[in-house]
């Protein structure tokens, strides 16, 4: 290319919008550079999701429940800007912690951790968590455990959905499990076992209580299905770990289903690892692109920032532009012991 070429695109300074608007703001911010334009193209990317025939899938790791982001991930779910949920099952609990009225508190980063575990106060970095209550939980999630067939496996996702079911009936708000179950959208939990929910169930199985078991490999294979029967799909991750691979490798086991290599046509991540770790949590999409993950036109762009920080502005944003949201044509799913979705024509 020529020196004409390459200085063909200038930056537009950003100056102050007098509406207000954050989704304005974030067109704006394409014309900027670093994090900034990141961001701003973030939310392009979003929106074309959302004006496609796409079957969304979030993947969110970190404590973003404790961080006080519950209420914009039920946003996504209650509004569709979202068709599957991937996360840990610490964000699960930390969920059903706050459906059921129990709080998260702030605290300095600097706090003498010796006294409080002699509280019984757990902490993460500068957010707090009453023990007592967290164990009030575990054993309710092991009764129920225990209320279900033990004759037979379930994949999280039915286990999610039923314990939206049960949550709804006492539920002093609505959480993302509860919401989920309500919007008859997915949950998945790869890592449950890694958890407070896993240590409920196992807690009350030391008890004698329960034989119940997950099908983790189900859930493998409904989200393979996920990626190969939809017209296209698209990813949203914030955080990295687990839920990022377990969404990304849907697209390698759908090979087996189709017998082709398609990848995610859709592709953005909120991360704050970096990729010269090797580590999956910081992997570029383009390294995705490798292994068949994501297509190699798709439209895609990583975030380097942190998701307490992106999550807000972008879920904001998107909130703004309620006909897109209106008009989206989004998958319609048939819970049970088999997941069942079609797209509307």
């Amino acid at each position: 290319m020529r020196k004409h070429e390459i200085l063909s695109t200038p930056t537009r300074p950003l100056k102050i919008d007098a509406g207000k608007s954050v989704a304005a703001l974030l067109e704006k911010m394409q014309g900027i550079s670093f994090q900034g334009r990141n961001l701003g193209i973030a939310f392009q990317v979003w929106k074309k999701m959302l004006g496609d025939r796409v079957m969304i899938m979030m993947g969110m790791s970190g404590a973003m429940v404790p961080a006080g982001m519950r209420r914009l991930v039920v946003y996504l779910i209650k509004n569709r800007l979202i068709d599957c949920l991937v996360s840990t099952g610490a964000n699960f609990f930390h969920d059903i912690h706050e459906t059921l009225g129990r709080l998260h508190f702030q605290c300095s980063p600097n706090i003498d951790d010796v006294h409080l575990q002699k509280h019984l106060i757990d902490r993460m970095y500068d957010t707090l968590a009453d023990e007592e209550e967290f164990r009030k939980a575990d054993a309710m999630l092991g009764r129920f455990a225990a209320s279900l067939d033990q004759s037979r496996p379930y994949t999280t996702r039915e286990f999610l959905n039923l314990l939206g079911k049960d949550l709804s009936r006492r539920a002093q708000e609505d959480g993302i499990v509860t919401a989920a179950y309500k919007a008859g959208i997915p949950l998945y939990c790869p890592a449950i076992g890694d958890s407070s929910i896993g240590i409920g169930i196992a807690e009350n199985r030391h008890l004698g209580k329960n034989q119940f078991t997950f099908d983790v490999i189900g859930d493998v294979l409904e989200t393979a299905h996920l990626a190969s029967d939809s017209p296209a799909s698209g990813v949203v991750y914030f955080g990295g770990g687990t839920p990022k691979n377990f969404v990304q490798q849907t697209e390698v086991t759908a090979t087996f289903i189709r017998n082709t290599t398609e990848g995610h046509q859709y592709a953005l991540q909120v991360v704050t690892d970096a990729p010269h770790w090797g580590g999956l949590s910081g992997c570029t999409l383009e390294e995705a692109q490798s292994w068949g993950k994501i297509a190699p036109d798709a439209s895609m762009v990583t975030v380097h920032c942190d998701s307490t920080i992106a999550m807000p502005i972008l879920v904001s944003a998107l909130s703004e532009n309620t006909a897109l949201i209106r008009r989206r044509k989004k998958p319609v799913f048939e819970m049970g012991q088999e997941l069942k979705f079609s797209f509307p024509k």
